[in-house]
């Protein structure tokens, strides 16, 4: 359990929070069916949104509540400056975000300082009033379960000064953070740390870059992502469509997805998952299509080179189209708890070019001096769309009304799209925002520094384009990759190029996409090339595949990197002669090659390869962008002694942390909830070939891999019959993060098993199934 650090929450800070005014009386229905799913039914938004937070915060308050401290910039007020975000202990939650890793008073200032409530505030009232209302509703049905439930909420937050009512702006923030993920959040240390204490006089700056000692960040760290893929009528059972949604996602923080079903009769009717208990299905299905989303390749921000007047020594001043603009500034305050119990304001001042926030982050290169500084140019910063995206997603009644959606709104932050629909037709779409950076403006000399995507910031023409029906700033339809099939698209967070293992796209003459994208003719995953080739087999068995096949493609664990090296590695490694080898060497060849619980050798192999993957020119036939999927593959014969070290290595590991070589999978990979381990199957995706990705907090100890950082997460299998969709899926982690409640890991033996459940989508379904529980909230 959390370990409280403030004292009692007075009665009157809960009853103080006023809901919102929903205009009229209020009706909502909230209804569960088995595993906790919920189903909401209101006659508008504001009831939508009213339903959606009070069943969250039924199952998730203390993890809400301990967030939204942090996109607040309140963490230091409540834990102190140097402690960093609630961690998860034994699947209990953790609000630390798997994307920012900043101790408590520097991620305060980041937020406070990166996050503008004024233009965010100003987004949404430009926005749809559908956005507005869902969230005023959220907030007073959030409210009013804290003033219900004060005395009752579970031991990690019971009592604690920092679960308190909230308002809209809240939410505004919540949102903006997740727009973040792949930008903003990267360099939040780097914006930091260009942060001035007002006041205070400034160092002279430096007169040049330092040296770089490393790589700027790309975005979102590898591996991290999920697998989609969408099957069109020429390759399905009954010729309509058919999706498989496989996120693969943190498992604790508000990033969990969360089950949940929001209907307006008449008007909305999507299922599927929320993202951290926002009102709206973010992945999921309506009547008529279905969808899931991937982490893109692509990349989500650059950053533009200033040139600043050497007259102002404070470096505030820089040159746009040669005339002299002196930067804005935002003075922020943060209260930081100290250690007598009392609070001290400190304040940071943070400046902006109006191309984006002045970075420092000398490691990469990165420095402000006295003739020129860096900015983070993020088209993400204000992007109130999100909520708005998807919505329109869930309204839409095909492919094609999806697809226009995406690019109407542009709302989606880091994501690519894969849908289908109920007549078979297929969509791939790169539809994330992508600053508008055109392949021509890396030829043209704007482009200054590559390894910083640096461009000139001192000219407009080397600045964002502008498409025509776009958001301001970034790519539309036209120039964003999208792929329509009617045999199957996929991705697994490879970039554009490989959707579908038959026809690569290219992008549109004579330059291609822009190279913020991805570059095609690249070498992909084990993981794509593992997901196209079981397609493409499935297909040449069989022809038509069913929703069946494709959960034994998604659960099929098999490990490509073995099915690539073991057929030479093992002879070797018999040849060898090695005494210490003799026993691994009859692992190995007995080993099924999957990640399945019952598996003996996945233990050994994982650790062989951990090693192994780095070896220089291991492949014996190299990659060949004409046969991107069987390419590269094979050991090359002067690699193999040190792979033959690298399974020595492994050996020892395993002999020393007393694991035997032949060990079951399932006793060493496991999650614990309320003391009992619960064996996984899966393995870690990218590096070796497992479509199935599961990646474990830590290295491996005597008692194996344990608790799930990140990894298969909700699962769901989508068709359509002649009455509306046919779903089956699965929230791994399940509903709630409190060890109390009924839904804290009742799905977990499911996914043991490789059980998908029935998703009931149709009143009849929903009040016929056997964990129905409905009740009806009112407000006036």
């Amino acid at each position: 359990m959390k370990i409280q650090v403030m004292g009692l929450l007075a009665a009157s800070a809960l009853t103080s929070g006023v809901a919102a005014d929903l205009g009229k009386d209020m009706r909502t229905e909230v209804t569960r069916t088995s595993y906790g799913v919920v189903h909401v039914k209101a006659s508008d938004y504001r009831g939508l949104g009213y339903g959606a937070a009070h069943a969250y915060a039924e199952d998730n308050v203390c993890m809400l509540a301990d967030t939204l401290l942090t996109v607040r910039g309140e963490r230091s007020r409540y834990f102190g400056p140097d402690a960093q975000a609630t961690q998860p202990k034994d699947g209990e939650y953790g609000a630390a975000l798997d994307f920012i890793h900043l101790r408590n008073e520097d991620s305060d200032f980041f937020f406070k300082g990166y996050l503008d409530v004024d233009q965010l505030r100003a987004g949404y009232a430009a926005g749809s009033q559908e956005v507005r209302d869902v969230l005023s509703g959220y907030v007073a049905g959030y409210n009013r379960y804290l003033r219900e439930n004060s005395s009752r909420l579970p031991a990690a937050c019971r009592n604690a000064a920092w679960v308190k009512p909230i308002d809209i702006e809240d939410l505004y923030l919540l949102i903006a953070e997740k727009a973040l993920h792949a930008s903003g959040e990267v360099f939040a240390g780097a914006i930091v740390a260009a942060a001035r204490e007002p006041g205070v006089v400034t160092a002279a700056l430096p007169k040049a870059m330092p040296l770089a000692s490393r790589a700027l960040p790309t975005g979102m760290r590898a591996g991290l992502g999920s697998n989609a893929l969408a099957i069109g009528r020429e390759a399905s059972a009954n010729g309509r469509g058919l999706l498989l949604g496989n996120p693969h996602y943190p498992w604790s923080s508000l990033d969990r997805f969360y089950q949940i079903h929001m209907t307006i009769p008449g008007k909305y009717d999507a299922m599927g998952a929320s993202l951290g208990g926002l009102p709206v299905v973010a992945i999921g299905f309506n009547r008529n299509v279905a969808w899931s989303h991937t982490v893109t390749k692509a990349m989500h921000f650059n950053t533009f080179m200033l040139a600043l007047d050497p007259s102002d020594a404070s470096g505030t001043t820089y040159y746009y189209d040669g005339a002299p603009h002196k930067m804005s500034e935002r003075t922020v305050s943060v209260d930081v708890l100290q250690s007598d119990g009392t609070l001290l304001a400190k304040k940071k001042t943070f400046y902006f070019s109006k191309q984006g926030a002045v970075l420092v982050m000398p490691e990469a290169g990165v420095a402000w001096t006295q003739g020129s500084a860096v900015v983070l140019a993020d088209p993400n910063r204000n992007n109130t769309r999100l909520l708005e995206q998807w919505l329109a997603i869930g309204k839409a009644n095909n492919v094609a009304e999806l697809k226009a959606s995406l690019h109407a709104v542009g709302g989606l932050p880091w994501v690519n799209t894969v849908a289908a629909d109920r007549d078979g037709n297929t969509l791939y779409s790169d539809a994330s925002v992508v600053p508008h950076m055109g392949a021509d403006k890396f030829i043209s000399g704007c482009l200054l520094v590559p390894q910083l995507l640096g461009f000139d910031g001192t000219r407009a023409a080397c600045g964002w384009g502008q498409d025509e029906g776009a958001p301001a700033g970034i790519f539309g339809a036209a120039n964003a990759p999208a792929q329509e099939r009617l045999d199957y698209v996929g991705n697994s967070n490879d970039a554009y190029w490989l959707s579908n293992a038959r026809e690569p796209l290219t992008g549109p003459a004579p330059f291609g996409y822009s190279p913020l994208y991805g570059s095609p003719g690249v070498e992909q995953t084990l993981r794509t090339r593992i997901g196209f080739k079981q397609i493409e087999a499935a297909l040449d068995e069989q022809r038509h595949l069913d929703s069946g096949d494709l959960q034994d493609l998604l659960f099929a664990n098999r490990v490509h990197a073995a099915e690539l090296v073991l057929p030479e590695l093992i002879p070797a490694c018999q040849a060898a002669n090695d005494r210490s080898l003799v026993q691994a060497c009859a692992v190995l060849q007995a080993w099924d090659k999957k990640a399945d619980v019952n598996s003996r050798g996945a233990l050994l192999f994982r650790e062989f390869w951990n090693a192994a993957a780095a070896i220089p020119a291991k492949w014996a036939v190299p990659f060949n962008p004409a046969d991107p999927v069987n390419t590269p593959r094979g050991v090359a014969p002067a690699a193999k002694p040190a792979m033959l070290d690298a399974l020595r290595a492994a050996v020892a590991k395993l002999e020393a942390n007393d694991i035997p070589l032949h060990g079951r999978l399932g006793d060493y990979q496991t999650e614990t909830r309320n003391g009992k381990r619960h064996a996984l199957h899966g393995s870690l995706g990218d590096i070796d070939g497992v479509y199935n990705a599961i990646n474990m907090r830590g290295e491996l100890t005597p008692s194996g891999y344990r608790d799930v950082n990140w990894g298969s997460s909700y699962i769901q299998i989508v068709g359509f019959d002649k009455t509306g969709p046919s779903a089956k899926g699965l929230l791994v982690y399940g509903q709630s993060v409190d060890p109390k409640s009924r839904y804290y890991d009742d799905q977990l033996p499911l996914y043991t098993r490789k059980t998908l459940v029935k998703l009931p989508f149709t009143d009849e379904q929903i009040r016929n199934d056997p964990e129905y529980k409905r009740k009806v909230l009112t407000e006036k």
